[in-house]
C-alpha cells in the first residue's frame, strides 16, 4: 500500500503540491469514487486510479537519459553548486539519483534512476560497462597514444588502467572508450601522455547513446533501450579482464 499523493507524484502527475491540489479539485478517482484525502492508502496493483478520467500507470522504477551541462555537480544536493537533480521535479529529488559521476566541467550522458540494483551493476568493476567520451586536448595527441591506451597506462594508481579503445579524430580530438570509472580517469590517462583535457563529453554508456538530446534536458528511456541496458549489465560480468 502507498499514499495516494506519493503514488500520483511517482507516476508523473505532478509534485506533491500539484497532486494535492488536483485531489482538492476532485480530479482524482479511486475505484470510481472521488478521492478526498492525499494520505489515502492505495494498492497500485489492485486499485483503479484515474486522473481526469484517464488511468494513472504506476512504475516502481523509472529511468531517464539526461544531457548534463557543464557547471553543475553530479549529486542529489549540494550547498554551494547547482546539481544535476535540480533539473528534475522536486518530487523526484529524494528517491532518484545519478548513476556514476561526471565532473563539474564535463558534459554529456547521465542516467538518472531509482533502481538501485541496476545502478550497482552499471557501476560495479565486475561488470565493465563501457563508456565513450569525446575529448579535446591542448596539443597534438602523440601517434603512440592509441597503442599505449590499448595496453593500459599508469595513472598513479596501484594498477594500470584496463585496455581502452582510442579513436583519434584530429590532432587534438579523439573518442575514448573505457570500461572503468576511476577518479578523473580520462583526464589522467591523457595527462600520462602529456596532454591536458580542455573539453570532455560522455556520448555513450553501455548500449545507451546521447544522440541529439539537447543539453540540460532529459527523456525517459524507451522500452528497447532499457531492455538492452539491463541485458548488457547482466552479461558484462567478467572474471579477470
Amino acid at each position: 500500500m502507498i499514499r495516494l499523493d506519493k503514488f500520483l507524484a511517482d507516476s508523473g502527475v505532478g509534485t506533491r503540491t500539484d497532486v494535492k491540489k488536483r485531489i482538492r479539485e476532485g480530479r482524482i478517482t479511486v475505484n470510481d469514487a472521488v478521492a478526498k484525502k492525499p494520505d489515502l492508502k492505495v494498492d497500485p496493483e489492485q486499485d483503479q486510479i484515474l486522473f481526469d478520467h484517464r488511468p494513472v500507470i504506476y512504475e516502481k522504477y523509472s529511468y531517464y537519459l539526461f544531457h548534463k551541462p557543464a557547471g553543475c555537480v553530479t549529486a542529489r544536493c549540494d550547498r554551494l553548486n547547482r546539481t544535476v537533480m535540480d533539473f528534475f521535479p522536486e518530487s523526484m529529488r529524494k528517491e532518484f539519483a545519478p548513476v556514476g559521476r561526471l565532473d563539474k566541467d564535463t558534459e554529456g550522458l547521465l542516467l538518472i534512476t531509482n533502481d538501485g540494483e541496476l545502478t550497482h551493476r552499471l557501476l560495479s568493476p565486475a561488470y565493465h560497462v563501457k563508456k565513450t567520451y569525446f575529448v579535446q586536448v591542448d596539443q597534438k595527441i602523440p601517434d603512440t597514444t592509441a597503442g599505449q591506451f590499448a595496453e593500459g597506462v599508469d595513472i598513479g594508481d596501484e594498477k594500470r588502467t584496463l585496455p581502452a579503445d582510442l579513436k583519434i579524430l584530429g590532432d587534438r580530438e579523439a573518442e575514448l572508450t573505457i570500461s572503468e570509472g576511476r577518479f578523473h580517469q580520462v583526464k589522467r590517462m591523457f595527462a600520462s601522455v602529456g596532454c591536458k583535457v580542455t573539453y570532455l563529453k560522455r556520448i555513450s554508456m553501455g548500449t545507451l547513446t546521447l544522440g541529439t538530446l539537447e543539453k540540460a534536458t532529459y527523456r525517459k528511456l524507451t522500452e528497447q533501450e532499457l531492455a538492452s541496458l539491463k541485458k548488457e549489465a547482466e552479461n558484462k560480468q567478467s572474471s579477470g579482464v
